[in-house]
């Protein structure tokens, strides 16, 4: 099976915009997570916005789906290293709270 041609300047804004994309989508889980309703819905709707740059660009070619994978892993990882420098998560050394 051979990947179809793609202009590489797409399938960097295809893994870009799917990087923030993740991004957002873990940002969103952790508001709904505090039940903080104002925050979710406000990811939720920029996840939206953001995806459909990804989902448009992926459509009208398979290749791209390549690079909305590599962002969405590259989103994922480095939001989840974001949240633990601001928060570590729960029984992590050191992170028990004093009641």
């Amino acid at each position: 099976m051979d990947i179809p041609p793609f202009d590489p300047a797409i399938a960097a804004g295809v893994a870009l915009s799917t990087a923030v994309t993740d991004a957002v989508y873990v940002f969103f889980n952790a508001a709904v997570s505090a039940r903080r309703r104002v925050a979710a819905a406000s990811w939720s709707s920029i996840w939206y916005l953001l995806s459909a740059f990804a989902v448009i660009s992926y459509t009208s070619n398979w290749a791209y789906v390549l690079f909305a994978a590599l962002g969405a892993w590259i989103g994922g990882f480095l939001s989840i290293t974001a949240l633990n420098r601001v928060a570590p998560p729960r029984g992590a050394l050191g992170s028990e709270r004093k009641e």
